[in-house]
């Protein structure tokens, strides 16, 4: 296995761990580098990156022998890796966030200086598309090995966002665009797991269907399985700043995750 990283996320703006199980872990929303002229450009409320998905690195460290990890080191408000690179909306009439974000998640405007058409396109070759070829790349190199290969992308955002959506987020997320983007047998697993832990929520395709992500790759037909996960960040964190790890709580959400991924990196889609 081998460990791909650059200290500088202009050079190379994506981090891999390579794995030669069927599983590939994708995590585009937890990187908090923004380059410089980036950062001069966020106001105070951009500058506070409050919409990061927090620890996912940790929150999945070490639950699974053998699997890939693609993470980008970018931040989302510097380009969102699970966007359209077209700029269409994932969800087209409901309030969200799109490829360069222009406010959080609570409907706050982000920058001082807008990014213009220019600045949008400079950044998705700069960080969008390296990102998704790294990704594309390790998904081929797995499917090479097995005969396919499986897409398991990870975030998580905090559990109640007025702008976004009403109430509270269950616990799990689970996003197939409504059984499109994977074999039955995963969106089952996925379900059975999350269905049978003790003290936590699920919903299959509720707010979140799986971003750009889940829906580009996620060809069944061709090999490829894709699902998203979005946990609610109350399973693992506090959920303001400074968005402190909680070790109980994490704990108890990652004896669930453990048991999945494992037995996901188990299936046979082939």
């Amino acid at each position: 296995m081998n460990d791909i990283t650059s200290a500088n996320p202009q050079d190379l703006p994506f981090g891999i761990h390579q794995g030669n199980s069927p599983l590939v872990l994708g995590i585009p929303h937890a990187g908090t580098c923004i380059p410089d002229d980036v950062r001069i450009a966020l106001n105070d409320t951009g500058r506070a990156i409050s919409d990061t998905d927090w620890h996912m690195d940790r929150v999945h460290e070490g639950l699974v022998d053998d699997v890939t990890i693609v993470s980008a080191r970018f931040h989302r408000y510097v380009i969102d890796a699970n966007r359209d690179p077209s700029g269409a909306s994932l969800y087209p009439g409901q309030n969200t966030t799109g490829l360069i974000p222009l406010t959080d998640f609570d409907g706050n405007p982000i920058w001082a200086q807008e990014p213009g058409a220019m600045d949008i396109e400079s950044r998705r070759k700069q960080f969008h598309a390296p990102y998704h070829a790294a990704l594309a790349a390790e998904l081929a190199r797995v499917k090479a090995l097995h005969g396919f290969a499986i897409l398991y992308d990870c975030h998580s955002i905090r559990s109640q966002i007025p702008f976004l959506f009403e109430g509270t987020l269950p616990d799990f997320n689970i996003g197939t665009n409504h059984g499109v983007t994977c074999a039955p047998a995963l969106q089952a697993l996925v379900m059975r797991h999350c269905a049978d832990a003790n003290g936590f929520t699920s919903v299959l395709n509720g707010r979140f269907v799986g971003g750009w992500t889940t829906r580009h790759y996620g060809q069944p037909d061709q090999g490829i399985h894709a699902i998203q996960m979005e946990l609610a960040q109350s399973t693992y964190m506090q959920q303001s700043p400074p968005w402190a790890w909680d070790k109980g709580r994490a704990t108890r959400l990652r004896a669930v995750l453990g048991p999945m991924l494992r037995e996901i990196a188990a299936l046979d889609l082939s």
